[in-house]
């Protein structure tokens, strides 16, 4: 797929709106996960050092279209200057006057947090009178938010109308990771698919039926798919034998089953928990197939929310070949679904 790409693009002391994914989980005011953050980082030192004015913007949460603090972004600001290093000003707004004065008041180097956009039902309805208020402060625009590009949202694709547009590094680097997994994979080829709401992962596993040799299937979407008795085209998609407790983990029978395959594999996609892994002992599987997934030395892809979580407090991160920023997105692009935010591209 072509885009337009940031490196090419003229950025150069332009005013910069540029979407980011900083929708993190929050504990007693401070981010418990800082890879979405981290994420932006690359992105943003090459914005910077064109001398650019760069605005981020992101949502955090469900605020259903109105103001709410226990959503605000200026909860964040600490931690992005701490991960991002760099000074960043908040600005208790998206669109409007106060994001013009803090634009003209940046210093050098310096950033602007804006605030978290889904208090304006404007973003999710895509409304283009919200998507032309977000641009009229700004010269181009840059999507780094892989996470949120499967969304047709005012802040990911009504904004490209009004503003020279462009994919961000981190964006570029995503698509190509999905277009090698899904194109390219080096056999043998294993998904792991695990989480919740088996009718969002079906199309997925089905996908990876037709050119993988094993999906294995755990975690909730393993309950529905065998309460439901969902039939699969071939042998290759795996079900738990036995599970732990009330079926909130994968049993030792099936994580040896998995752990053999997973250690035989040359590429491996991994996407959602095997088990309530928030909850010991039902962690057991989930954390037995991470360091099956790490001593097998496959070319290891891992993405959605809870995924992260758990590398992050098995000090994993560096330990995966890639790590996605999407959760969902990812299943949205591996299943060929529409991605409205890089078509747009």
């Amino acid at each position: 797929m072509e885009i337009k790409k940031i490196q090419n693009a003229d950025v150069k002391n332009k005013k910069v709106l540029l979407r980011v994914d900083f929708n993190v989980a929050i504990e007693n005011g401070r981010a418990k996960e800082t890879f979405k953050i981290a994420a932006a980082k690359e992105t943003l030192e090459h914005l910077l050092d064109q001398n650019a004015k760069v605005a981020l913007i992101s949502h955090l949460g469900r605020p259903d279209g109105k103001p709410n603090p226990e959503f605000s972004l200026e909860q964040l600001i600490q931690d992005a200057e701490n991960i991002l290093g760099k000074k960043i000003k908040f600005i208790s707004n998206c669109v409007g006057e106060k994001v013009a004065v803090g634009l003209g008041e940046l210093n050098d180097g310096g950033v602007l947090l804006l605030e978290n956009v889904r208090f304006y039902e404007g973003e999710e309805k895509n409304d283009e009178n919200f998507a032309k208020s977000l641009a009229e402060n700004f010269d181009v625009y840059v999507n780094d938010a892989f996470s949120v590009s499967h969304r047709d949202q005012a802040s990911v694709t009504g904004v490209t109308k009004f503003l020279s547009s462009c994919a961000g590094f981190r964006l570029q680097r995503e698509i190509a990771e999905m277009d090698k997994i899904k194109n390219n994979p080096e056999h043998p080829a294993v998904a792991i698919i695990g989480g919740a709401k088996i009718e969002t992962k079906l199309p997925v596993i089905k996908f990876f039926e037709k050119g993988y040799e094993h999906v294995l299937v755990g975690g909730k979407i393993a309950n529905e798919a065998i309460d439901q008795k969902i039939e699969f085209q071939s042998e290759k998609v795996i079900l738990p034998s036995d599970f732990l407790g009330d079926r909130f983990d994968i049993g030792s029978e099936t994580i040896q089953k998995f752990k053999d395959i997973i250690l035989r594999a040359k590429t491996i996609v991994w996407n959602g928990p095997v088990g309530k892994f928030e909850e010991a002992p039902y962690d057991t599987g989930t954390k037995e197939i991470l360091q099956a997934i790490i001593t097998s030395g496959a070319y290891s892809v891992l993405g959605g929310g809870e995924s992260v979580e758990i590398l992050e407090e098995n000090n994993a991160m560096d330990k995966i070949s890639f790590v996605s920023t999407g959760g969902g997105a990812m299943l949205e692009y591996l299943s060929g679904n529409p991605m409205p935010g890089i078509e747009v591209l």
